[in-house]
């Protein structure tokens, strides 16, 4: 018998069955997305914990706690100046999403709200270089930067990260200015604003969220950058990312998994702790749009 051949009680019990069936399942999927994705993480955790001579032990919780592998990541004895490379890394990122912040915000204006010839090849063009494979041009950059004196230099780092990173910038942020609607820098060049004073006191404060949203992405895609910094980076200039790649442990002979993974904890801390401090920013972001 079909709901609509219920009485008007019964049919309102189906509804509502229907209705918590439908809510489990979206919490059901979300947990074991969730769980995917965190799964791991944590792993790297635990055995971030774990003492060396238990790298492989198979537990899922904490056995064996120690610190002794985040004395290791730190220990310039062994070769180790991780310090300095956390130090290198925020210098690249924070640099890298500035200036691509600051590019990016006008050339997605312009895009999103004036109307100039072949502007949909412009941005068919920012999207390309988006696409362009960082392998292919590892050799050009390592010559032209030797060449010019900037190998193992920030600038050879923070340039090439900007070219990537603009692009994703540029196009974010041009979907995000689309969608605000232009009575609202009409009615500020009504009340007497210039066009770059409505831009500043109308249009950056609506923009905000997505700006931090695009900094936000911008800044994890720096951070975890690896194939330039791996060509380009001297001992003085080496990013997180790079000095885990040859990162030497307590043991000699012997890969350290459990330092390598302490060292993974200590890269993924300030990524989290930015996400926490700005998640509400970050929301606003994501969901802004139509609303506006």
């Amino acid at each position: 018998m079909s709901a609509t051949t219920l009485d008007p009680a019964a049919a309102k019990s189906v509804a509502r069955r229907r209705e918590r069936w439908s809510s489990s399942r979206t919490y059901i999927s979300a947990a074991i997305i969730l769980i995917w994705c965190l799964l791991p993480f944590y792993w790297m955790i635990v055995t971030a914990f774990r003492d060396v001579g238990y790298t492989f032990d198979p537990t899922p919780w904490f056995t064996h706690v120690t610190w002794d592998n985040f004395t290791t990541v730190f220990s310039e004895s062994l070769g180790n100046h991780f310090a300095q490379n956390l130090l290198n890394s925020l210098i690249v990122a924070t640099v890298t999403t500035a200036v691509a912040l600051l590019f990016g915000v006008f050339a997605a204006y312009a895009l999103a709200r004036l109307e100039f010839r072949f502007k949909f090849l412009v941005l068919g063009f920012v999207l390309g270089a988006s696409m362009f494979p960082g392998v292919a041009i590892v050799t050009p950059l390592f010559q032209l930067f030797t060449n010019i004196g900037w190998f193992g230099t920030y600038q050879a780092l923070i340039i090439p990260n900007i070219s990537f990173v603009l692009p994703l910038t540029v196009y974010t942020l041009t979907s995000f200015f689309r969608e605000m609607p232009w009575e609202l820098e009409e009615a500020a060049r009504i009340d007497g604003c210039t066009q770059g004073e409505a831009f500043r006191k109308v249009i950056m404060p609506l923009a905000a969220p997505a700006v931090f949203t695009t900094a936000i992405l911008a800044f994890i895609g720096a951070w975890n950058e690896f194939l330039i910094a791996s060509q380009l980076s001297s001992e003085a200039t080496k990013t997180v990312t790079v000095a885990i790649a040859y990162f030497a442990g307590s043991q000699p002979h012997q890969e350290p998994y459990t330092a390598v993974m302490a060292a993974g904890t200590v890269v993924t801390i300030p990524l989290v702790i930015l996400v926490l401090v700005f998640q509400r920013k970050i929301v606003a972001g994501l969901t802004a749009g139509a609303v506006k």
